[in-house]
């Protein structure tokens, strides 16, 4: 019997899906957030590493649809789907949006990541994906890795540790 576990890694605005047994991760999660999109029935999970909140940003007329809350969220459910996915079935969990530097200025652009989790949170309202757990906010960079068939959300947190949602 085969007991290699297969880990999935997710890069910097980048996407992937997976099945069980296999894991998905992600590392580097600073302001970026961490979306795992999964399917409560069939152990099949999806993440996107976030990175920007809106594609209307974007200068260049292609674009990493991965990057952005807006555009990734809603490949990351057609990529689900072609793979057995069911829209009814999926929820979510979420982590990262951490605000990495402290500016002595207000300005709305420099909060990145709490916009990011704003727009991740807008996204999935749209798509009706309930959100079944976060690890948000701070100033600390995160690691995640979820498991489709736990459903566990195993998160590594700079300088507080490990935990799961």
């Amino acid at each position: 019997m085969n007991d290699t576990v297969n880990i999935i890694k997710v890069g910097i605005a980048d996407m992937n899906v997976v099945q069980s047994p296999s894991l998905i991760r992600t590392s580097g999660l600073g302001s970026c957030v961490g979306v795992v999109i999964y399917d409560t029935q069939k152990e099949i999970a999806g993440l996107v590493h976030v990175m920007l909140p809106d594609s209307s940003l974007a200068k260049a007329d292609s674009i990493n649809i991965a990057k952005y809350a807006d555009t990734g969220i809603e490949e990351l459910i057609n990529r689900l789907t072609k793979i057995g996915a069911r829209v009814t079935n999926l929820k979510a969990k979420i982590a990262g949006g951490a605000q990495m530097f402290q500016f002595s200025t207000q300005n709305e652009m420099m909060r990145i990541g709490p916009r990011n989790v704003e727009a991740v949170k807008k996204e999935l309202q749209r798509f009706r994906i309930p959100i079944i757990a976060e690890d948000v906010g701070g100033s600390s960079g995160r690691t995640i890795e979820f498991n489709p068939s736990t459903r566990k959300l195993n998160i590594r947190t700079v300088n507080q540790g490990v935990k799961d949602i």
